[in-house]
């Protein structure tokens, strides 16, 4: 909300906001846009009427303002709404989509826009590091947009990217995920068809059939489809892949042809994907091979995102967003790939809505397995979730030390940190997972190794 507020603010709107609690980065980032953000909500906040309010997904009914909007009959839309009225129309519409992987996706597609100089407009959830944030206002034709599958608000229940009209569509994977909003897989796959229908004909779907349900789905698009993976089956290949410590190196096939070398900062096979979908999808709108794979290879990546906090004396401490247990699984494997010599530490914080249910579990039994030793946070706000929906923790870690995986519960805070320095190696990877702060764990855990080298 705060990156449309200021894009709104950039194209002359006068805007101000309110929400209960706002704080660094936010409040920071809302102050340095000249942006007034009221905290709380009062009805006096709309006392000089506005021409239009914009309503987050988690305002709801009962709200004082929500309430005062609804019965003043003031003009008010959805997050996405407001996106497509004023920024998606007049732009050709390139949307990012999947359970996994589209921040990252999204990310290196505006960047190779950036980079061929087609002044791309971007709105990402995420924190690119090859720009100064997470939405830019171009003067050029295209518009990136991470299209996200959550819904959209109290009175707008559908996902958020079906108002994004893509003219481009990327389909990076599909999986049950937001248990809060979804019953089941089957009501996730009804989102993305409706996703599909809605792309023109003329318009272009890159999908990843390494991923069946994808691969079920575009069977009746409409659109041209470019298909992409691993396997034998896509039009759009990575083969001949390398991993070092430093980068990730493959070479791109189309139907069997030699098109390009690329080398990439980011590890694991999953971001062999995401590069792989940015690069059909921008061979598409005409940008030459050389300006790609040279784009890729400075492209940064997104903070959280693998982000390396420190490296002291061989030990190494990462930062990463994962909470669904596919996206856990990948990011370990990713790191043993990089650092096959190392003891690698998974420590995830259960905190998302998904995270913290019961239908993931048994997921998560398998999901730690290239761990080297895990510690698992108790559920953050485990009140948010009823009492037979949550998910154990205990009974992840028995299953893991079943497996002879060593595994622990332990707190965010002093505990955590006192065990890691006591059990430490020299020769460590330490990988934090977490969709929210963790309690600042990484940059605790970096600080006081540097302390105690």
């Amino acid at each position: 909300m705060a990156s449309l507020a200021a894009m709104l603010k950039a194209k002359g709107y006068e805007i101000s906001g309110v929400d209960e609690n706002v704080y660094p980065p936010m409040s920071t980032f809302l102050q340095e846009q000249g942006i007034p953000v009221f905290q709380g909500f009062n009805i006096e906040h709309l006392a000089a009427r506005p021409d239009l309010v914009i309503i987050g997904n988690a305002m709801s009914r009962g709200n004082p303002e929500v309430e005062f909007v609804l019965n003043e009959k003031i003009p008010y839309q959805s997050l996405p709404q407001a996106l497509n009225r004023y920024f998606i129309r007049d732009k050709y519409s390139c949307v990012v989509t999947g359970t996994h992987g589209k921040t990252t996706t999204s990310s290196m597609l505006a960047w190779i826009l950036q980079f061929a100089q087609e002044r791309p407009s971007f709105f990402i959830g995420g924190m690119p590091e090859n720009f100064s944030g997470g939405f830019q206002l171009g003067a050029g034709k295209y518009i990136v947009l991470e299209g996200d599958e959550y819904d959209s608000a109290f009175f707008d229940k559908g996902a958020k990217f079906l108002h994004y009209q893509p003219d481009l569509l990327i389909i990076n994977n599909i999986e049950f995920d937001h248990a809060d909003i979804y019953n089941s897989l089957e009501e996730v796959k009804t989102a993305f068809r409706r996703l599909i229908n809605i792309v023109p004909g003329r318009g272009e779907i890159i999908a990843n059939v390494d991923d069946p349900v994808v691969t079920e789905l575009i069977q009746n698009a409409f659109s041209n489809v470019r298909t992409i993976g691993f396997c034998e089956q896509a039009q759009w290949r990575a083969v001949n892949c390398y991993f070092d410590t430093e980068t990730t190196q493959f070479e791109i096939e189309n139907d069997g042809q030699g098109i390009a070398s690329v080398e990439i900062r980011q590890p694991g096979d999953y971001n062999i994907r995401n590069a792989l979908a940015a690069f059909v999808a921008a061979s598409q709108l005409g940008i030459p091979t050389t300006t790609i794979t040279a784009a890729l290879g400075a492209f940064r990546g997104v903070r959280r995102r693998l982000t390396l906090k420190n490296k002291i004396n061989g030990m190494l401490v990462y930062d990463d967003f994962a909470h669904h247990a596919t996206a856990v699984q990948n990011t370990l494997y990713a790191l043993k790939k990089r650092y096959p010599g190392k003891k690698l530490w998974a420590i995830f914080e259960p905190r998302s809505a998904s995270a913290k249910r019961k239908v993931f579990e048994r997921q998560y039994f398998n999901a730690f397995d290239p761990a080297d030793e895990v510690i698992i946070a108790p559920l953050h706000r485990p009140d948010k979730v009823e009492e037979s929906e949550r998910l154990s923790v205990e009974n992840i870690i028995e299953n893991l030390n079943i497996k002879n995986i060593p595994a622990r519960i332990l707190p965010p805070g002093n505990d955590m940190l006192d065990y890691l320095l006591k059990n430490k190696t020299r020769n460590d990877v330490f990988l934090f997972m977490s969709n929210g702060e963790f309690a600042d764990m990484p940059n605790s855990l970096a600080e006081r190794l540097k302390i105690d080298q």
